[in-house]
């Protein structure tokens, strides 16, 4: 499976075509492919090419495709019914999926759930409400963050190039503060020495810059998705919770990327030990299927007034059939505990190289959720972009399916399927790792 292939095959050549001819350049590509099918972390294209999936649709196979309790439900749901429109006439799947976040998202408070179709919804959704409930404007976010494409998820987004360049003006009353990015500190201090001087900054832009009573809410990634993989230390959340707690503001957990497993446990939060107001969910929620939910406190969810959120395709039933199918493979199976077998797979492989590879300068994740920063040197931690696209393009011609991330494009992150065989996992562990030995030779480096 892991033999050089020349990509893209003929079949792709010729789609390629009619791709470029009916698609605008800005939709972008990684991998230039098409695919014909696949199954759980295996993906065949039109050429006949399989490839190992570590990249796992961008977060949204947590489960594997094709599963067959997913297809089970869709199969039965689309037989009955596709789209009713919650707001015209109801259906139990909508109210059946809201109960279920209700009691798998952290905390035993009485909550409720709103749902729409995407990760950048969610997050919009989550901070009208918080505005709404709170009767305050400021939002605020952070350095490395990923929320959306939308306005406000765009804006909440740090990144510039390629996601904001050219796109504003962008949306008033959001402000940024420095992540706990520990391999980067912004303030030059080491873990666990700085005491987390990172939050304590935060407490002090919101009280001196911003105003505590002007705040509506604080939203971040437990572990950032496309800032790079980067984990908060043990502390910081709980510290920003208190923060947060102290002020009235509410605190919105973006799991988008982290939750439905993919760090070993149903929300990376629980790492942590915090509870959030309002928790944020999309990508591997649906299988593949568009759905997102925002799960929030029953006080807060209740704030909005009678038709102030919503949507038309809104928890669609079929997407609704699929998510509860999910939450079923997560809670009724062993599915948690092969995630973590599978982060400490890949750690035992890669962890060794921060020693090995002049190129690799850190490796990190919570569970599966993995990610390894390229740098030109150790010592100036310069981020290595050059290596980072061609390690990805070697994987690709060697059929292993992997993503770059990272405010400066230089990681290497992975997301296969929870439940990847080990076989398919070391096949396509030994095929990122020859690349990245390849790289530090120079071959990668121009």
């Amino acid at each position: 499976m892991t033999r050089e292939r020349h990509i893209p095959g003929a079949n792709s050549t010729e789609l390629l075509k009619r791709r470029e001819a009916a698609v605008p350049r800005a939709v972008f590509n990684t991998v230039p492919i098409f695919v014909a099918g696949g199954e759980g972390a295996e993906v065949i294209d039109v050429d006949g090419n399989r490839y190992i999936d570590l990249a796992g649709g961008l977060g949204v196979l947590n489960i594997g495709r094709a599963n067959p309790h997913v297809l089970d439900a869709v199969h039965a749901q689309v037989d009955r019914y596709i789209h009713e429109c919650f707001h015209v006439s109801m259906y139990e799947e909508y109210v059946e999926l809201a109960e279920a976040l209700n009691q798998i998202t952290p905390g035993d408070h009485d909550k409720k759930t709103m749902l729409a179709n995407s990760g950048a919804e969610a997050v919009e959704n989550a901070v009208k409400i918080a505005r709404y409930a709170t009767g305050r404007d400021a939002v605020v976010g952070f350095t490395n963050a990923f929320h959306g494409r939308t306005l406000l998820g765009m804006t909440l987004t740090a990144k510039e190039m390629p996601y904001k360049h050219g796109f504003g003006p962008f949306a008033p009353e959001t402000y940024r503060v420095p992540f706990a990015y520990c391999y980067r500190c912004p303030f030059g201090l080491e873990y666990p020495s700085c005491g987390v001087a990172c939050a304590e900054h935060t407490a002090d832009v919101i009280d001196s810059q911003i105003g505590k009573d002007n705040v509506a809410c604080m939203i971040v990634e437990p572990v950032q998705g496309e800032g790079g993989f980067v984990v908060a230390p043990d502390e910081y959340l709980p510290a920003l919770k208190e923060i947060c707690e102290e002020r009235d503001i509410v605190f919105i957990d973006d799991e988008i990327q982290s939750g439905m497993g993919r760090t070993g446990t149903m929300f990376a939060a629980e790492h942590y030990d915090v509870t959030p107001d309002i928790v944020t969910t999309a990508k591997s929620l649906g299988a593949g299927f568009p759905i997102s939910g925002v799960t929030g406190r029953a006080e807060l969810m209740e704030a909005p007034h009678v038709g102030g959120l919503g949507g038309t395709y809104g928890g669609n039933p079929v997407a609704c059939a699929a998510a509860l199918a999910v939450i079923g493979e997560l809670t009724e199976t062993d599915l948690l505990e092969r995630a973590r077998a599978q982060g400490r797979a890949i750690r035992d492989r890669l962890d060794p190289l921060v020693d090995e590879l002049e190129i690799v300068g850190e490796v990190r994740g919570l569970g599966p959720m993995v990610g390894i920063e390229l740098v030109t040197d150790k010592s100036t931690k310069e981020p290595h972009k050059i290596a980072t696209g061609a390690v990805a393009k070697r994987c690709h011609e060697r059929g292993v399916l992997i993503l770059k991330a990272g405010t400066y494009d230089n990681v290497i992150r992975l997301l296969a399927p929870l439940g990847i065989p080990d076989a398919e996992l070391e096949a396509g562990l030994d095929v990122l790792v020859d690349a990245l030995r390849w790289a530090q030779t120079g071959a990668g480096r121009s």
